[in-house]
């Protein structure tokens, strides 16, 4: 038995006792990023060539925590790529090399205990503060792109109020409880365990603030008026289900529209051409088309 099988039997075996003492033993591996993702060999040669930056965001506990940024290119339209939970900037590198040929200029990131940037631990709201200083040094954007995590950052950002036109959500999550979801799934949790995770993690690391399950939730709120979606999601992902994309689609019908894929999963989307084709439609729109091409709210199908 692997150290990752013993850790989920010990959590099953203690939530039989109580679902609270397995939400304790759970909750430090629920928090844990894990290991890092390395640079695929195809992105090497787009990830040296970005320009290399440091933010520095407050942090969970305030205490400060610096950031590695990307840019590339020199266009006057700027977009800001988000990376989902494990991963790093430079797996938007096929995006990137698309958004150089066409002017654009881009902005990634690291966030904390992923890619190059230091830490252990990384939150949305890490991820949102990122977005608020690069903002602030290079706003507004003509887009907001995020994979996974990163996704649900965009739209809980674009939400809150950062100048943006249009937002990108590949494979994306609609609000934070898929991820106790995904993560109870996996050790094969009971609901009374994965409901008591939820609570343990909101009251470790958001002492006396409001629900975070609330609080970031993208379905309860939705884009401004004026801010156009495109959503993009494999229909045999695993990590999270197609029906993240399609509750965000209902919140924010009128003004968003879903391409559903088949055979790519939670990653490969993120590089197949049929995302980036569409991606790249989406952002090269004309404001008119692009309200004509969302407003009916559809559903379409690649591959």
């Amino acid at each position: 038995m692997s150290a990752a099988s013993a850790v989920a039997a010990g959590v099953r075996a203690a939530s039989r006792v109580s679902p609270d003492l397995g939400a304790a033993i759970a909750l430090p591996l629920f928090r844990r990023v894990g290991k890092r993702a390395p640079v695929v060999a195809t992105d090497l040669a787009t990830h040296r060539a970005a320009r290399r930056g440091v933010v520095r965001i407050p942090g969970i506990r305030g205490t400060g925590v610096d950031v590695v940024t990307y840019e590339w290119g020199a266009g006057e339209r700027s977009v800001l790529l988000a990376h989902g939970w494990q991963s790093r900037a430079s797996m938007f590198a096929p995006l990137v090399r698309e958004l150089r040929s066409e002017g654009f200029r881009v902005l990634a990131f690291d966030g904390p205990a992923n890619g190059d940037s230091p830490g252990r631990h990384t939150y949305v709201v890490d991820h949102l503060d990122i977005i608020d200083e690069l903002t602030r040094r290079e706003g507004p954007w003509h887009a907001l792109v995020g994979h996974s995590f990163g996704s649900l950052a965009a739209l809980i950002a674009a939400h809150d109020g950062v100048p943006t036109t249009r937002v990108v959500g590949i494979a994306s999550a609609a609000d934070p409880r898929i991820f106790v979801e995904g993560f109870g799934e996996m050790l094969a949790l009971n609901a009374p365990t994965r409901d008591a995770l939820a609570a343990r993690y909101a009251a470790r690391d958001f002492p006396g603030q409001p629900d975070p399950f609330e609080r970031y939730s993208a379905v309860r709120h939705p884009l401004p008026a004026g801010v156009a979606l495109l959503l993009v999601h494999d229909r045999g992902d695993r990590r999270i289900p197609i029906t993240e994309s399609e509750r965000l689609l209902a919140a924010n019908r009128g003004r968003a529209r879903l391409l559903a894929t088949a055979g790519l999963s939670h990653n490969r989307v993120l590089r197949a051409d049929a995302t980036l084709d569409a991606v790249m439609e989406f952002l090269l729109a004309r404001d008119g088309s692009l309200r004509e091409s969302t407003a009916a709210g559809a559903q379409t199908t690649a591959g």
